[in-house]
């Protein structure tokens, strides 16, 4: 029996974002920049104000009622947390700065107690600098050596490659659930069970794939799962790392301080169990419970209805995008998540989003934090406009027509320098 979805009201919606009201170089504001950071409702900003107001202390720390309420409140959102990942338990839900500090945790405590010289770490070719550079750290440090799963030219892994690049020396293997330029979704329980079968413990950056699709990490597999709240329309400076519970268990502490200890001596110092042990230091309490604010209103809006939503978007965009003489879109796997990374001919990408920028029109323009993507596709930057669910066709026939000045600008200017070699 096929389930209808209700459409997302995308204009009630949109009541929620006070930005998307405010004019921007004289013109409305069409924001297509979420991959980097999604906007906050009002009601995660109200949920914010409200602890800083009448709930702000400091937690796990005091027997005062406030401290206890502050604590309850902060404990509410890792729960909310591990609902969302369908994670077994609460105790397998570290709080981090974001996904670029969980992998770095991930790296430097199991990674420094489990990789040794000789050893390969295995990344994809669509990586972010988040999942290379740590671990290119820790090769360096340790000896070990970095593998690459190549992708072909729409942006797809080349997973037949996969059996033979997973060698008896492969330790660990780092992979994006989408691709934060390309939009690819990877078969990621797939490739868990593949790398599992040669015993490699798998690293996943969930960073982008959380406002976009349900991730069950149990029926995932996965052995780690990270993500940073601001793409889930959440704070800065939050994010999570899930782990599975028997590798948690064994993981040496991270960094050392307040909170993360049962005892202290001179002689010796005892850690808590987990999560505590991975949680020095006063933790980002306004940003988590902002967090948890921001799960349960996507929770509100169904991630089914957002995924309808925003596929129907990236389908109306590719087809007036493809439309565009001169432009190319870089990423066209099937199924991708709602990501546009483009590039047009005879015209530099920041040139591009500088000329859109005074159009009102918000996109990201560079390489993206993905070097090595860049590289493949033999390309210095894209132009990248991102989707989410509060956007509308109004907001792609905005980027269309920016998209076409940029033409006439670049175009003008083409003649006026041909005119001026004809003299």
């Amino acid at each position: 029996m096929t389930v209808l979805l209700t459409p997302l009201d995308v204009a009630k919606v949109r009541e929620d974002f006070p930005l998307l009201t405010h004019p921007f170089h004289g013109k409305p504001l069409h924001y297509l920049d979420s991959a980097v950071s999604g906007q906050m409702p009002i009601p995660v900003i109200e949920r914010m104000a409200h602890y800083q107001r009448f709930e702000h202390t400091n937690v796990h720390r005091g027997v005062s009622a406030l401290s206890q309420e502050a604590t309850d409140r902060f404990e509410e959102a890792r729960e909310k947390v591990r609902a969302f990942l369908h994670a077994p338990s609460v105790k397998q839900i570290v709080w981090t700065r974001g996904t670029t500090e969980a992998i770095n945790l991930v790296a430097q405590s199991w990674g420094r107690a489990n990789i040794q010289a000789g050893d390969e770490i295995l990344l994809s070719a669509m990586e972010h600098h988040a999942n290379i550079v740590p671990w290119q750290m820790l090769a360096n440090e340790k000896g070990a050596s970095i593998k690459v799963i190549p992708m072909d030219d729409r942006g797809v892994l080349e997973l037949d490659q996969l059996e033979a690049l997973l060698t008896p020396r492969t330790k660990v293997l780092g992979i994006t659930h989408v691709s934060n330029v390309l939009g690819t979704v990877n078969p990621l329980k797939a490739i868990i069970a593949q790398a599992h079968a040669k015993g490699v413990v798998v690293v996943v950056d969930g960073a982008q794939a959380v406002p976009h699709v349900p991730v069950d990490v149990v029926d995932l597999d996965a052995d780690f799962y990270a993500f940073s709240g601001h793409k889930l329309s959440g704070p800065t400076g939050i994010g999570v790392l899930y782990g599975r519970k028997e590798l948690l268990e064994t993981m040496p502490p991270w960094q050392g301080g307040g909170n993360m200890i049962l005892s202290v001596a001179w002689e010796k110092t005892s850690y808590m169990g987990i999560p505590g042990k991975f949680e020095a230091g006063t933790p980002a309490i306004a940003e988590a419970i902002g967090l948890g604010a921001a799960i349960d209103y996507f929770n509100a809006l169904g991630l089914d209805r957002i995924a309808a939503h925003e596929h129907a978007l990236l389908d109306y965009a590719t087809a007036e995008l493809g439309s565009i003489e001169g432009l190319r879109i870089i990423g066209t796997a099937p199924g991708k998540a709602s990501v546009l990374s483009f590039v047009l001919e005879g015209i530099h990408p920041h040139d591009v989003g500088s000329i859109l920028d005074h159009e009102g029109v918000v996109v990201r323009a560079g390489h993206h934090c993905a070097q090595p993507v860049m590289t493949r596709f033999n390309i210095p930057a894209t132009t990248r406009a991102s989707f989410a669910y509060f956007n509308d066709r109004a907001d792609v026939d905005a980027l269309v027509a920016a998209i076409r000045k940029v033409q006439e600008i670049f175009g003008a200017e083409s003649d006026d320098t041909s005119a001026e070699g004809q003299d």
